[in-house]
């Protein structure tokens, strides 16, 4: 079993990513370190740069997960701002924002950046689920804006799911899936298996 350390203190995250853990036989332990966040309109660099500063402080194996929610009617607004603007006008706020608004396609979006002791770079993995988005929050699971989001060919928003099934079609999980792809291709050439 390989054993990877998360840098998160967000306890929706953590759950996600330790389930997705165990159906591919790795080990996540979530680490309360400090999240060094810089600003930025790029997912990939925010990712990249908080596993930098989060591997220079621990020097041991991680992951660090960031995702935005992107409005094509906002000009894919919020986007790698997502944390930020939920926590400052929230689900209601955004909603306010598309009143009247016929196009609700929107899209999630995740990185998760791996640092590792013996890896000559941080490597990156992408997932991406296109939805829509509903009129009004619906559903109690999840967390941010899954209650609004609503993924291409469900009829439930992902606050409506349970964590098994918004795992295998989240843009989480399809990150999650092509870091563990990644890992089952090269973990002898990284010895990965050393990792603790």
């Amino acid at each position: 079993m390989v054993r990877l350390y998360l840098a998160s203190r967000n306890p929706g995250k953590v759950s996600e990513l330790r389930k997705l853990g165990s159906y591919f036989g790795i080990e996540i332990v979530p680490l309360d370190l400090p999240k060094v966040e810089v600003q930025s309109e790029s997912l990939e660099y925010v990712s990249l740069f908080s596993a930098v500063n989060a591997f220079l402080t621990l020097r041991k194996p991680l992951i660090v997960e960031d995702s935005g929610l992107y409005i094509e009617a906002l000009n894919f607004f919020p986007g790698a701002y997502s944390s930020f603007v939920y926590r400052t006008i929230g689900i209601r706020g955004v909603l306010k924002l598309l009143e009247g608004v016929e196009n609700r396609q929107a899209y999630f979006k995740s990185v998760i950046a791996l640092a590792a002791p013996n890896l000559p770079e941080v490597k990156l993995f992408t997932g991406v689920v296109y939805g829509v988005i509903a009129t009004e929050p619906r559903g109690s699971r999840g967390f941010g804006f899954d209650p609004i989001f609503i993924p291409e060919g469900s009829a439930k928003t992902f606050a409506e799911m349970e964590e098994d099934e918004k795992n295998r079609i989240s843009h989480r999980g399809r990150a999650f899936m092509e870091l563990a792809g990644w890992l089952a291709d090269n973990c002898s050439k990284v010895m990965c298996y050393s990792w603790t």
